[in-house]
């Protein structure tokens, strides 16, 4: 019933007598009272109704709208009442409601909505307002009042609104029948109100209204399809004709085989008892056969699921429904819209589309109008490739900022998909006019590529080029199959999708075939774990002073710190200990206060120190820690030596952290995920490989259990895709799968498998290779329950057990239950000790050795014996002092293993308080027992030299042990990083010395084992890139550190493998340094000779033999006992290398190259590695000899000096 105010409002506006409207005096504040309950309405939106039920707009609104336009001020409020009234019922109520009595309502607005559209399907309506907006548009800028803007702007929305109105499903069915849709847009043709819109579109003076303009548009074309639009008037083709016999031909056959089979169930007789049948080998519900009461040619239609009431779908779970209908306009309608169509590519498209997307990315636009963009891209660009394409009317849209807009569009909506699932549909209706824009966006370019014009091919192949080698435009349809959920995206988007992928792949091979070899971008998210560490940076890393040096440097700082601690005006003087802005507690922060103290004692300011100790003492009274209240400046000045030689803990440097990573992967860390860009030769199969997967064969078979309703392209389309990855991969074994094989059988059983037989001849190819299959396998037949992956596809076909020797076994060994049994006594023993780390305990009770601390940590938690890893953390390092007995011990156990080779080891395996390595090294410094770290590094066993060295390499010994220690100096830096390594690994290095002696043993088993695991061609570039850092340090003068950049996938995981970084530490490579840095590096330290060593150590055996010079079968007498024939030898062949390398570099004349013997020049095309010291000929005598014992470690060393001292001699 409506409300009086209403309805007395309404009586106020006027009266309709014939076809002319009388309007009453206070029409126009009847009107603005009408706008102002609008505003006012509840959520219901009761007035919206009542003003609907009473038909305002239909008898009183429109009938002033075309007989009193010359009052405007009566115009303007009605249009601004018509806007309110006709908005959409979803911008009403917000969104579909939920709750019945809402949804009522819902339904109710929708049903006026179309009412008004009927009413407005007239010439005069849309007359008035055509030649409103003529004479508004006919104003100059200069002459164009806000009010005449503001009019212009309610037109446009009334337009919008009233074509925004959906159509009646029930009254718009039929094809080629005029809808009132096509009543509105006839109007519309009739009015002139279209070429007004295309007149907005194409001037730049009314850019403002471009996005109007196009939602206009879009909703004028929502029903129609492009390609059907383009072909209007010109004849049924060849091509639509032949679908058409096809499709009729299919029914034909349909018909004819129901007919078949009616009549063979009709029987000869009629006969009311049809007779009871006892069908043998299948159960009823109890033990006995089953009885079955009707006719013999019933029983092939017998199913124990008939009668039964089918089970209900959720409505959460149901599939999303079609919303968007394509329909066939009438003729007149049709040919209005291709001409329009027409006109506005040439006129319009370019300009328009150009002055959308500047406002969407100037985020002038209002929310999701991107949309109206993406179809109108679409639709039009099919338009033109369907009917004359030319692609200059499109070449706005025709770049590859455009597909970047689509793809970046698609990733977002994807995306908010998975994340919004309230919203789920909307965005997944959104997704799909971005993937129909992508799709036309491929189809345009691969159109292109049959031009006949020369620059339009060129043009289409730049496109490809660009779009092929970002990996984001590969990867966007896997992400998409992977993701793809039918109770959000409906039938055609995943018919959409499967089109695009075709025709992508399709394009892709193309390009691929014509140009050879083609190189594209590679993406890889590294993942790096960065230590969380305190805000206040600590300005190095430990005490760089001895004790010798601090006594040094106290007695200056004593006398300074007596002068101030009694000066009476600096007990006012005072600094702040702590950071403020810190996320680490004040309290906590107290260690990181001494720490200041020492480094300003260390740096000589003794002021500075002193004003913080005083500081930090008012902070932290509690416990004395930086003295007491009353204490004495002597006391002062004590306490301040005692911080000055005090261990105390700092934050370790770069490489100390990369170093102990490994160690303390348990603590508290945050994971960085950076992205590594690199490029690499595309395989058009390895990326098919990536669509081998069962979520992607699943929604093609999907859409192929549709393939009655599909066309014919589509159908094409899946049978291409299964086709590829069955037979060009051949994984026929993904398509082993029940529901498929039932959807084979229904295809055969279709009387109109005919018209399919494409679809017939692949699913006779897939039953005759699992039935092959099944001769060899009879667990193929389980097998056809399951969806398989490829890892089960190859054990299907190869055997079970075949991938025991691939990467699955170098995974961690399962847990046998007595391992699980003896881990939990442990734990729960040791697990309330105080003062031990009870997974250090268990690792050393276990009888596995292979375990790891994080595997014992992880299976405690599966278990359920922890919540959480993060309960084994180990504590963090603090200020723990030195009591005076455990200084005694620590000194009493220094003087017992000082002469062994491993001094500080063997203290921390026999001291009483386990302490780390750099306490327990920092301590010894502190006590003075040693004066430099070197001292306490692993001796490592150094071989047996020779009693005597040849006369003219003794005077060389001298200034070779300088040369010696400097060229270790890497090795003793990257010493106690070596050690952490795993044991198995750290033990090859026992036995080995210098960087350029008994390394290389432990760098070849290293190199070997390598090679035998697959990193030969790692290994060989890691040897190319040695050589080629050593050529150039020798060209060059100079040197500096080169990185390792590995460009392939291969060397990229050989770069991440643990052994393989174990050689590179042995080669003495740097790790890096930081996170800034992302590769290994050659130091600048390592002279080319050292390099070329280095390279010639990765070789294998059987290389070495072939880049060796034959020097040592034409060496006379070299099996001799003579010690010094051998070190002549040994001369002879460093002169000939020392030739090699002068002819190499162009600075030997012909007389030196004909002096020495015939057996003492090298070959006459040597390679690179032959131009190495002759370690490997050496090694080959003294194997020989059967006394590797008694070579030097120096003399390698020697020798190569020999030669650089002679080149600069020369």
């Amino acid at each position: 019933m409506m409300n009086c105010e209403l309805l007395a409002t309404c009586s106020a506006l006027g009266y309709l007598e014939g076809d002319t409207y009388h309007k009453e005096p206070d029409c126009l504040e009847s009107v603005k009272d009408l706008i102002r309950y609008l505003r006012h309405e509840d959520e219901t939106r009761d007035v919206r109704q009542q003003l609907g039920a009473a038909q305002i707009l239909q008898s009183d609104l429109l009938p002033i709208l075309t007989q009193h336009r010359q009052d405007k001020p009566l115009f303007d409020a009605v249009i601004r009442l018509m806007v309110n009234l006709t908005q959409p019922a979803l911008l009403c109520f917000g969104s579909v409601p939920k709750e019945p009595s809402f949804w009522h309502h819902f339904l109710q607005v929708l049903t006026y909505l179309q009412a008004y559209k009927e009413a407005f399907a007239s010439e005069k309506a849309f007359g008035v307002l055509s030649e409103t907006l003529y004479e508004l548009l006919q104003l100059g800028w200069e002459e164009r009042q806000e009010e005449d803007n503001l009019l212009i702007e309610r037109i446009l929305l009334l337009v919008r609104n009233i074509l925004h109105v959906p159509a009646d499903l029930d009254q718009e069915k039929i094809d080629d029948d005029a809808s009132v849709h096509d009543q509105l847009l006839w109007a519309i043709h009739l009015s002139g109100l279209d070429d007004l819109l295309l007149f907005l579109a194409s001037s730049p003076a009314e850019q403002q209204w471009s996005l109007h303009v196009l939602e206009i548009i879009s909703l004028m074309f929502r029903d129609q399809n492009p390609e059907q639009l383009a072909r209007v008037g010109q004849g049924r083709l060849a091509q639509e004709r032949s679908t058409d016999v096809a499709e009729l031909e299919v029914l034909r056959q349909r018909e004819m085989a129901e007919k078949k089979n009616r009549a063979l169930q009709r029987g000869n007789r009629h006969s009311r008892f049809g007779g009871s049948y006892i069908v043998q080998g299948l159960k009823s519900i109890g033990e006995r056969d089953l009885i079955f009461h009707k006719g013999l040619h019933n029983l092939q239609n017998y199913s124990t699921d008939l009668g039964k009431q089918p089970q209900r779908v959720p409505k959460r779970r149901q599939a999303a429904r079609e919303l968007s209908i394509q329909r066939r306009s009438a003729l007149n309608v049709r040919l209005f819209l291709r001409d329009f169509c027409s006109e506005f590519l040439e006129n319009c498209y370019n300009r328009l589309m150009g002055s959308v997307k500047d406002h969407l990315l100037r985020e002038k636009a209002q929310q999701h109008d991107e949309t109206y963009y993406m179809w109108a891209l679409a639709f039009f660009m099919a338009f033109n490739r369907a009917s004359s394409f030319q692609p200059a009317l499109v070449s706005e849209t025709l770049s590859v900022r455009t597909f970047h807009f689509i793809e970046q569009n698609l990733t977002k909506y994807y995306e908010m998909m998975l994340t919004d699932r309230k919203e789920a549909a909307s965005w997944a209706r959104r997704m799909h006019l971005a993937l129909k824009a992508y799709q036309e966006l491929l189809a345009t370019v691969n159109e292109m590529d049959m031009s006949p014009d020369e620059a339009v091919r060129e043009s289409s192949r730049i496109i490809k080029n660009n779009i092929f080698y970002v990996m984001e435009y590969r990867e966007l349809f896997l992400t998409l199959f992977r993701k793809f959920d039918e109770r959000c995206q409906p039938r055609s988007f995943l018919c959409d999708l499967v089109e695009t992928t075709h025709l992508f792949l399709k394009m892709l091979e193309r390009f691929c075939r014509s140009r050879g070899n083609m190189v594209v971008q590679s993406k890889r998210k590294k993942r790096k774990k960065k230590k969380k560490v305190l805000d206040q940076a600590i300005a190095s890393g430990n005490v760089p002073y001895n004790s010798r040096e601090l006594e040094a440097v106290w007695p200056a700082l004593a006398e300074q710190l007596q002068c101030y601690a009694q000066a009476s005006e600096l007990s006012t003087v005072s600094m702040v200990p702590f950071d403020a802005a810190s996320e680490v507690p004040v309290e906590e922060q107290r260690a990181e206060a001494m720490v200041r103290i020492q480094d300003c004692l260390l740096a000589g300011q003794a002021l500075e120190a002193l004003t913080l100790l005083r500081s930090a003492r008012e902070i932290w009274p509690e416990r004395d820690v930086f003295g007491s209240q009353d204490i004495s400046p002597e006391e002062e000045v004590q306490l301040l030596r005692q911080i000055l030689s005090a261990p105390l803990p700092r934050q370790k440097g770069p490489e100390e952290r990369g170093a102990e990573e490994e160690e303390e992967e348990e603590e508290e860390e945050e994971e960085l995920q950076v992205v590594q860009v690199s490029e690499k030769e595309f395989n058009f199969l390895d990326y098919l490989k990536r669509f081998a997967c069962s979520t992607v064969v699943r929604a093609y078979i999907l859409l192929l259990r549709s393939y009655r309703r599909n066309s014919a392209h589509t159908n094409h389309c899946i049978v291409k895709m299964l086709h590829r990855l069955a037979h060009d991969l051949r994984m026929e074994a993904l398509l082993f799968q029940l529901s498929v094989f039932c959807l084979f059988n229904r295809l055969f059983s279709d009387p109109a498998a005919g018209a399919y037989k494409e679809l017939v001849t692949f699913a006779k190819y897939i039953l005759g290779k699992f039935f092959a299959l099944a001769t060899v396998n009879p667990k193929a037949f389980v097998e056809l329950l399951f969806w398989k992956n490829t890892a089960v596809v190859r054990e299907m076909t190869e055997g079970y057990g075949s991938l025991d020797g691939g990467p699955a076994s170098r995974r961690a060994p399962t847990w046998s239950p007595e391992e699980e049994t003896r881990l939990r006594e442990l734990y729960l023993t040791h697990k309330d000790v105080e003062g031990q780390d009870v997974v250090e305990v268990i690792l050393a009770h276990l009888n596995s050795a292979s375990r790891t601390r994080k595997q014992v940590i992880h299976h405690l938690v599966h278990l359920g014996l922890a919540d959480s890893v993060k309960d084994f953390k180990r504590k963090g390092t603090h200020i723990v002092l030195w009591t005076e007995d455990q200084e005694l011990e620590l000194q009493r156990l220094f003087e017992e293993f000082q002469a062994s080779d491993d001094v500080l080891g063997n203290i921390m395996k026999t001291i009483t308080a386990k302490r780390s390595r750099a306490r327990i090294v920092d301590k010894l410094l502190a006590l003075g027992l040693v004066s430099e770290r070197r001292e306490l590094y692993k001796k490592r066993q150094k071989k047996l030299a020779p009693s005597s060295l040849p006369s003219g390499e003794e005077s060389l010994k001298d200034f070779f042990q300088d040369d010696l220690e400097e060229e270790n100096l890497p090795e003793e830096e990257s010493e106690e990083d070596e050690e952490k390594w795993e044991g198995s690994e750290a033990e090859q290095v026992q036995g080995s010395g210098s960087h350029f002696g008994a390394p290389e043993f432990s760098t070849k088993n290293l190199g070997q084992s390598l090679h035998q695991e697959g990193f030969s061609a790692p290994l060989l570039w890691l040897q190319n890139c040695l050589f080629r850092a050593a050529n150039d340090r020798e060209e060059d003068g100079c040197s500096q550190a080169v990185p390792l950049v590995p460009l392939t996938e291969e060397n990229e995981e050989a770069m991440e493998n643990k052994q393989f970084q174990l050689l590179l530490y042995k080669l003495g490579v740097r790790p890096p340094a930081s996170e800034q840095e992302t590769f290994w590096r050659i130091p600048a330290k390592l002279n080319p000779c050292h390099l070329r060593r280095m390279a010639a150590s990765l070789s294998q055996p059987e290389e070495e033999k072939e880049l060796q010079p034959e020097l040592e079968p034409k060496t006379p007498g070299e099996q001799g006992p003579s010690e010094e024939h051998g070190e002549g030898h040994r001369a002879q062949a460093l002169k000939a290398l020392w030739l090699a390398r002068k002819k190499k570099a162009g600075l030997a004349s012909s007389k030196e190259e004909e002096t020495p013997s015939r057996k003492e020049q090298l070959t006459a095309a040597p390679k690179k590695r032959q131009l190495l010291d002759s370690d490997e000929e050496q090694e080959e005598d003294e194997g020989k000899n059967g006394a590797p014992e008694l070579r030097a470690p120096g003399l390698q060393k020697k020798k190569r000096f020999q030669i650089e001292d002679e080149d600069e001699s020369d």
